[in-house]
């Protein structure tokens, strides 16, 4: 049943705080929620595509080879002249990262509305969009055009950070229309000051048809219509927890891609076990796109799992 689907967002370049010999050192890595996503989706098996800006210099192009290497596709991009690759200074407060945001403009606020392929847009099983891009006047454009064609399953992740700004209508108006919301249980409280059941029945009165609230090492809360079902997170061994969510959102939309929207709450819930043993594994390495498994990855770490 697979179809593919399409990630609208940002893409940038971490720099992982670490030492050596000692010493703290930054470590360079390929990074942005939407760019994890596209690439957890494409580890796990469906055809996707990336569409985004990206700055003309080595990194830029060191994502975009990443992409090509990863499978993701990269026809609807736009390198912009002239513009270096944004950076998001990465520091932890023991495996959460927090992070600081460098570069103006930010090259992946500059994919603008006439940007998108609509085409492609329109031949997707999934479309994805969300994160801090969503702040950039041209991202939010192009955003609304792509949402706006007729045919996806429409997923968004608002993937809040609060250092860069809130927009809670930007949220309630995507929200409104999406087949799923996920988000933290961070990103209720930074946008509404909610507890994670607040803040699903909030999106649900909005219009979105079903909602997923990530809790951390508690697993995530599954909401639709007037129910609601707790999903486990599996026990690993963390090591670092950037791009948990990203992988808890690809792992949804390759079980979309894979299987179809789920009809039910228990189908829902299914789709999600499998999404936050993506997120376990993730989590017991460092970095986020570049620890994103395969379903082989997934079936030898957790032998139980049905996927």
């Amino acid at each position: 049943m697979t179809g593919y689907g399409v990630v609208i967002g940002e893409a940038l370049i971490d720099l992982l705080e670490s030492t050596a010999s000692g010493e703290l050192v930054y470590r360079p890595a390929v990074g942005g929620a939407p760019f994890n996503v596209a690439v957890g989706i494409a580890r796990l098996g469906a055809p996707v595509h990336f569409l985004g800006s990206f700055g003309d210099d080595p990194f830029g192009a060191r994502l975009l080879d990443f992409l090509d290497k990863a499978g993701v596709g990269t026809e609807g991009v736009v390198t912009v002249p002239g513009v270096a690759t944004t950076l998001a200074v990465t520091t932890f407060q023991g495996h959460e990262p927090t992070f600081r945001f460098y570069g103006a403009p930010p090259s992946y606020g500059l994919f603008d509305a006439p940007d998108v392929d609509e085409g492609l847009v329109a031949g997707a099983r999934l479309l994805y969009c969300g994160s801090m891009c969503l702040l950039a006047p041209p991202v939010l454009a192009a955003a609304r055009r792509a949402w706006a064609v007729p045919g996806p399953v429409r997923v968004f992740d608002p993937n809040v950070r609060p250092i860069v700004g809130i927009n809670p209508d930007v949220v309630a108006e995507f929200a409104a229309t999406a087949d799923l919301v996920k988000l933290s249980s961070a990103d209720a409280t930074a946008l509404w000051g909610d507890s994670p059941e607040a803040a699903a029945a909030r999106l649900l009165a909005l219009g979105a048809k079903a909602v997923v609230v990530t809790l951390g090492a508690q697993g995530a809360l599954v909401a639709q219509g007037s129910s609601s079902v707790l999903v486990p997170a599996p026990r690993i061994a963390p090591v670092d927890a950037t791009g948990a969510g990203d992988a808890t959102m690809a792992g949804i939309s390759w079980g979309i891609l894979a299987h179809g929207r789920p009809a039910d709450l228990g189908a829902w819930a299914t789709l999600v076990r499998v999404a936050v043993h993506v997120a376990g594994l993730v989590c017991e390495s460092p970095g986020g796109a570049v620890s994103m498994p395969t379903v082989a990855d997934l079936r030898a770490r957790f032998v139980d799992l049905a996927v």
